[in-house]
């Protein structure tokens, strides 16, 4: 368990009910944590092992017919950190208990079905904790933006994404959905940095200056969609993210919180311990 303490950070990120003002949320704060990076990266560390427990907790309780998935929806614009919260944060849990998908664009088969059939097909089964490198939002973020789908089919979406989502929480799935609200300032000194390391400019991207351009309409599309689909079941989670050590704390604390509140133990045996235990010390030598 961390030694540090991390209650007020959960409450601090959680969207209040009513219209979201992006502009109004400081990206280079650390709301909930009155350390500095040492501080954040150390606590993190220290929540480390509790979250491996939990999560093995949960997936072992998935082995002996639980019904519990968590879903971690990671949005935000390109630098925010995405890829860095996954080596940092969910990489501190076993591998064999997640599963990532990465969600580009939809494919010919996938346009032909609901924009929430390819969605549902990546769901994690029980027991795992799911998270979603972007997410069943794209459709209604870049497609605003873009105007890949009529304004009436956006409006829909709304509506059906959280519906979606009601569903997913009444069948036994925590849904975690941050925002990595960084400043356009901070990503474009993240995309110099790349073109200043030859190791990273396989990860530099020509179009990202093009998107530049539009970030009042991401903002936008951003605040729309999260008023919208910020429900009691299915909150959203404004993360700061121009600081990278908060960023990683922040979304393993409210994966810890998570798992935490299952109240997990471990599943009991469903055969005779001790017969079993004599069985092998009876054994004959192989």
């Amino acid at each position: 368990m961390s030694a540090f303490p991390l209650s007020d950070l959960t409450s601090s990120l959680r969207v209040a009910p009513g219209p979201v003002d992006l502009g109004a949320i400081e990206t280079d704060v650390a709301p909930g944590f009155d350390g500095d990076k040492k501080a954040g990266t150390a606590a993190l560390e220290a929540l480390g092992p509790d979250l491996a427990e939990l999560q093995e907790r949960l997936f072992a309780e998935g082995k002996a017919g639980g019904q519990r998935t968590i879903l971690l929806v990671l949005q935000g614009m390109d630098t925010s950190g995405k890829g860095g919260t996954l080596r940092s944060t969910v990489g501190l849990m076993d591998p064999q208990g997640v599963r990532i998908t990465s969600f580009k664009a939809p494919t010919e088969e996938e346009r032909a079905h609901d924009f929430l059939w390819r969605i549902t097909r990546a769901l994690p089964p029980v027991g795992l904790i799911g998270v979603f490198d972007r997410s069943h939002y794209e459709d209604v973020l870049i497609a605003r933006v873009r105007s890949l789908a009529p304004p009436e089919e956006i409006e829909r979406r709304y509506e059906a994404i959280s519906a979606w989502e009601a569903d997913l929480v009444e069948r036994g799935t925590t849904v975690i959905k941050c925002m990595l609200h960084i400043s356009a300032a901070e990503q474009k000194e993240r995309l110099l940095a790349r073109l200043d390391d030859e190791t990273k400019h396989w990860k530099y991207n020509p179009g990202d200056v093009d998107e530049r351009a539009l970030w009042p309409a991401y903002q936008e599309a951003y605040e729309i969609a999260i008023e919208r689909t910020n429900t009691e079941v299915a909150p959203w989670h404004v993360i700061p993210a121009d600081k990278k050590w908060y960023r990683n704390l922040a979304i393993g604390t409210l994966l810890h919180d998570a798992l935490r509140s299952f109240d997990l133990g471990w599943p009991k045996a469903d055969f005779d311990v001790q017969r079993e235990r004599q069985r092998l010390l009876d054994e004959k030598p192989l």
